[in-house]
């Protein structure tokens, strides 16, 4: 939310519930492997491959390719699941 004179306002406590509902997401998926992690900004690759390397899980840092996802005749195709 955004005040009259410019400052953004967050509620923590939103943030923190939707924060551990994304956890409990995560936590019930018994093969890390299936977790695709991805971030194209600069700061956001490295926290994807920190994620990765604690989790086991994929990364894609950089620049999302369209059709990763859908076009099995590309190279980097990853079969989601």
């Amino acid at each position: 939310r955004r005040r009259n004179d410019g400052l953004y306002v967050f509620n923590l406590g939103k943030t923190w519930e939707k924060l551990q509902m994304a956890a409990r997401v995560i936590c019930a998926i018994e093969n890390p492997q299936d977790i695709a992690v991805l971030s194209a900004r600069p700061y956001g690759q490295r926290a994807v491959l920190k994620f990765a390397q604690y989790t086991g899980s994929k990364t894609l840092p950089g620049r999302h390719t369209p059709g990763t996802f859908t076009n099995q005749i590309t190279d980097k195709y990853e079969e989601p699941r």
